[in-house]
């Protein structure tokens, strides 16, 4: 991937983040990531492609940080509890709550490829808990803890909820 790509990706990932999708126009993003119009629309050919290649990126990062902390030889209690200990640590980086819920809320059409995108993220979650030796049931208990905690940091002490998080876990796994 090339250098200027690479920077408007992460600028307008950080923007988007920050202050929204609708909120921030192209201007700033190619502003911020110091490169021309032109360049942007040589590698993205609107705004939602954009927020597309922000949001797959983001989700790269996110299931990086969880792959590298499941074991497939340790048990599913043990591989749960550093999971939710991994997205802690993401929450504690990333305060604004989920990037991938605020998008569908932005675009909440069904026809839109960033609602549809979004759908896919939240079901690649549980997949990915499936993936790693957690069965239907485990997976979508997780998921669901994982996504709640995420939801009440918003609202809630992180710390708090990292230590409910981590009692529910030992408690359901």
């Amino acid at each position: 991937m090339s250098k200027k790509r690479q920077d408007l990706i992460n600028h307008a990932e950080r923007l988007f983040y920050e202050y929204g999708f609708h909120s921030v126009g192209l201007k700033r993003v190619i502003d911020e990531a110091n490169v021309a119009l032109m360049t942007m629309y040589n590698h993205f050919n609107s705004k939602e492609e954009l927020i597309l290649a922000a949001l797959k990126c983001r989700e790269e990062r996110y299931f990086s940080l969880l792959q590298e902390v499941v074991k497939q030889n340790q048990d599913s209690k043990t591989n749960a509890l550093s999971l939710a200990e991994a997205h802690v640590d993401w929450i504690r980086t990333h305060k604004k709550g989920c990037m991938f819920l605020r998008a569908k809320e932005e675009y909440p059409s069904e026809e839109s490829d960033i609602n549809r995108y979004v759908i896919a993220h939240k079901k690649s979650l549980i997949a990915f808990l499936k993936k790693v030796n957690f069965n239907h049931q485990e997976a979508m208990r997780l998921a669901l803890l994982l996504e709640g905690a995420t939801s009440l940091s918003e609202v809630e002490n992180v710390e708090e909820v990292s230590k409910e998080l981590l009692c529910l876990v030992r408690h359901l796994f």
